[in-house]
């Protein structure tokens, strides 16, 4: 077994020009947090676990678990400083010790501009450099596109199709598996 190792979440630069960054999450942020988060679009794409409505009590809430979850990386994708999303990575145990789910949301009005593609890039990069690492993966909805654009751009490859996997809203999906390994 590989004993517990302590994670801190650095603040990577993503792209200095537009101030594109990514750092832990500051109780300061659950304004934003809340703001981009409580919308039905961004949530109907996410696993149940993130609420739809999202209020700033469910910030708070999301802002003080990632303070005490050390085994994990929790990032605020933020622009100019400001909160825009958020993206995580959740270490795996057990016989998957050396595999890694990334996960990611963004305000609605930042899509399509390459934002999450360039964090997602920056992350798996770190990930991979500093942590005993092979595999870093992400299940995304055979309906979300745009998420499986991201992945693709990032330099991830569909290595699978789960077929009737997701279930959201009364409607079942295929989950699309994509993954780097090195």
């Amino acid at each position: 077994m590989i004993p517990f190792q302590h994670k801190v979440t650095p603040h990577l630069q993503v792209d200095e020009e537009t101030g594109l960054c990514l750092r832990p999450p500051l109780k300061t942020d659950s304004h934003n947090i809340a703001l981009h988060a409580n919308d039905r679009e961004v949530s109907i794409q996410l696993r149940d676990i993130f609420p739809h409505p999202y209020s700033l009590q469910d910030a708070e809430r999301f802002i003080e678990f990632t303070s005490f979850d050390t085994s994990n990386l929790h990032f605020c994708v933020c622009l100019k400083d400001e909160a825009i999303g958020c993206l995580g990575v959740q270490f795996k145990n057990d016989v998957y010790f050396r595999s890694a789910e990334i996960g990611y949301w963004i305000g609605k009005k930042y899509w399509g501009r390459g934002i999450v593609t360039k964090c997602v890039k920056v992350v798996t990069k770190y990930v991979l450099e500093n942590f005993d690492i092979c595999r870093i993966f992400a299940e995304v909805s055979e309906n979300n596109v745009g998420s499986s654009k991201v992945l693709e751009k990032a330099g991830f490859i569909q290595e699978g199709r789960l077929r009737k996997a997701i279930t959201k809203d009364g409607k079942t999906y295929d989950a699309l598996m994509y993954s780097i390994v090195i």
